[in-house]
């Protein structure tokens, strides 16, 4: 069995890479795309070496400014890396409807190769100019610095910029590859591709707080995040790729109208139900329960997930401890929740404003889990449960108990709240998911669309109650307990 799935693998690979080599070549052969790509390849490394320089420059004048300009040497290089990997990205969204307009997507479509085969070839052919260009940039840039600064960026930090930049470049091709697989012109794919555009260079401003702080060991967590993106979008594209759809599909048109009926239908009448009509007692008797076994798998990661969050937490408040006297309990009394919006950041303590910023947050997470196949809702759960675990650590440190502040500050409405986060997380993490599980007796927006209703249905019916129940004992029984676990007034 195995001995015949490495020789399936060989040969999908002997074959792709026959279709990658003719891509490639074809690529290379257009000097109306190779010649400004490379042009400005070459050019950009040039201004930035020339930005450092002036950088180094001006904050040399104000002596300790000057480190400021080291650190955003590296920054630069990292942008070396990402600017001809945008510009590249026009290579990718041709991969296929650039074929079909130009009328040889049927010749290709008939070669005697499965979609399999096809679709790697494609898409390693989309990915080897763009990491080609970002490293002819990259070296460039290195050399401009040895010449002019004589500066050599430390091995390690050039070996993560070098990573970094392929994994984005990957992310940014198997992205563009699914996009270019599911339009029907050029211009289309253009429009879509800000949708991978935007989130990268959000991506790469976060990278550049990270590299002015000099908190360089963060970029391989960013790495990993972008390789497991890049699988996720690898298999979403070979899971929907389908070379008979892409030569049968015509005109793409929003159908809001058949979107509603499929949201209306799952919602209030879904298959689960066996044809029972709507009603509370069909939704808390079978419906509910049906997405909750539905939910299982999500809640089995989400937990352990939220288990390493306050490992972190803990972690953390053992690295960076909280200076003495900021945890003086003394200085708590009633009043004192009622003065918390003071701060800024915090919402109103009261049933009402606890409640609404405890939804917004979790339909937050599940708006974000469709553009991030459920990873940042999982990840919008783990935060606060990580502050949670620093604070706990925090004042066990401090020599309060750690049964304390659990009974005071988390019990109280946590035995509410936690199971209904951790239930709409589940069902976001579950939306996420289905973008890259294989379609089974329905396309994927119809099954998308399931999910949504899915996640509705559960939120309205069971989520937001106990939202609402733990608003209220957040702010009404928690304080109390508080007060009367640290037995203050």
């Amino acid at each position: 069995m195995i001995r015949q799935l490495l020789a399936t693998a060989r040969n999908d690979a002997r074959v792709a890479w026959i279709i990658t080599a003719r891509e490639v070549r074809d690529t290379l052969r257009d000097w109306r795309l190779v010649l400004p790509i490379g042009l400005l390849t070459l050019f950009f490394p040039l201004l930035m070496d020339a930005t450092a320089q002036m950088s180094l420059s001006f904050t040399s004048r104000y002596g300790g400014a000057e480190i400021l300009a080291w650190r955003i040497v590296p920054f630069l290089l990292m942008i070396v890396g990402f600017f001809p990997i945008s510009f590249s990205l026009v290579i990718a969204l041709e991969t296929f409807v650039g074929e079909k307009e130009r009328n040889s997507l049927e010749p290709l479509l008939a070669m005697p190769v499965s979609d399999r085969q096809l679709y790697l070839g494609k898409l390693l052919a989309a990915m080897i100019p763009p990491v080609l260009a970002a490293y002819l940039g990259i070296t460039v840039y290195l050399i401009g610095l040895g010449i002019t600064m004589h500066y050599t960026p430390p091995a390690t930090l050039l070996i993560q910029i070098l990573v970094l930049t392929t994994m984005q470049a990957l992310v940014m091709v198997a992205g563009a590859v699914v996009v270019s697989s599911h339009t029907n012109s050029v211009r289309a794919a253009n429009l879509l591709a800000s949708f991978i555009v935007v989130p990268m260079a959000l991506l790469v401003q976060g990278e550049s707080y990270v590299m002015f702080w000099a908190s360089y060991d963060v970029l391989w967590w960013i790495a990993l995040g972008l390789l497991v993106a890049v699988i996720l979008l690898m298999r979403l594209g070979l899971h929907l790729f389908n070379r008979e759809e892409i030569l049968s599909r015509g005109m793409d048109r929003i159908r809001l109208g058949d979107a509603w009926r499929t949201l209306k239908a799952q919602f209030l009448q879904p298959a689960s139900a066996g044809g029972r009509p709507f009603s509370l007692w069909r939704v808390y008797g079978h419906d509910i329960p049906w997405l909750l076994r539905q939910a299982a798998p999500a809640v089995a990661c989400i937990v352990p997930a939220l288990m390493l969050a306050a490992f972190v937490g803990f972690y953390l408040a053992d690295k960076f401890p909280l200076p003495a006297g900021v945890l003086d309990l003394s200085r708590i009394s009633g009043q004192s929740f009622k003065q918390l919006p003071d701060l800024g950041f915090l919402p109103a303590f009261t049933t009402w404003g606890i409640f609404s910023n405890n939804v917004r947050s979790l339909l937050l997470a599940g708006v974000m889990a469709l553009f991030s196949f459920g990873v940042l809702a999982i990840l919008l759960l783990m935060a606060p449960v990580t502050i949670l675990g620093y604070f706990a650590a925090a004042f066990a440190v401090s020599g309060h108990s750690l049964g304390q502040f659990v009974v005071g500050f988390i019990l109280p409405h946590g035995i509410v709240e936690l199971p209904a986060a951790i239930l709409a997380t589940a069902l976001a993490a579950r939306m996420g998911a289905v973008m890259v599980a294989r379609p089974a007796g329905a396309s994927l927006g119809q099954r998308l669309l399931q999910s949504v209703a899915d996640f509705v249905k559960l939120f309205v019916f069971v989520v937001m109650p106990l939202l609402l129940l733990a608003a209220f004992l957040e702010a009404n029984v928690t304080p109390r307990v508080l007060l009367w676990v640290y037995g203050l007034s």
